[in-house]
């Protein structure tokens, strides 16, 4: 029996800072840029949202490589993060639409940008590098608000060392998420 190869792709929504409200409030970019969802978003006007993109740039061709493969699998409002899943073979064609959309896709959507942090062979992977974001993030926000000494008009905030050394892999690159790895065979 032929598996079916896909990819899921972790996707952040970062919202862009306010200048002006920036310099009042004296909260670090990073947590501006990672604050929660508020609009009614939805699974379907996500998908909605990419297809209509997706069309947009490839056209017929791209619409008919991602309709049948394509969908929701986690969506956080609070973390502003939804994991995608999609046909192995066709995974550039819907980070392109990601990185191309500009607005949450709901009526009146803020301005914000789709990052692709992940790229991965398997559901649990993408879900660990999710909790691990997640963790480092609370722990730099705690890390900024204990440091008194800092004033984030002078000065950007500092990024702890975890982030700054996250880098992004290649799932060709990590045997531990190919699809020739002993977990996935099960």
């Amino acid at each position: 029996m032929v598996r079916i190869k896909e990819r899921y792709l972790l996707v952040n929504i970062v919202y862009l800072p306010d200048p002006a409200k920036t310099s009042k409030d004296r909260v670090p970019d990073f947590v501006i840029q990672h604050q929660p969802t508020v609009e009614r978003l939805t699974p379907q006007a996500l998908l909605k949202a990419i297809r209509s993109e997706v069309a947009l740039l490839f056209g017929d061709y791209g619409s008919g490589a991602l309709e049948g493969h394509l969908s929701v699998k986690y969506l956080s409002l609070a973390t502003s993060t939804f994991i995608l899943r999609c046909a192995r073979g066709h995974h550039q064609i819907l980070w392109a639409a990601l990185a191309l959309m500009d607005h949450v896709p709901v009526k009146d959507g803020r301005p914000c940008t789709f990052r692709v942090v992940r790229v991965s062979g398997t559901m649990r992977k993408a879900e660990e590098e999710a909790l691990r974001q997640a963790r480092s993030l609370i722990l730099a926000a705690k890390h900024e608000t204990s440091s008194s000494t800092t004033t984030f008009t002078t000065h950007p905030p500092a990024v702890p060392q975890d982030l700054r050394d996250h880098a992004m892999l290649d799932v060709s690159s990590d045997p531990s998420d190919g699809p020739e790895s002993q977990d996935d065979q099960g």
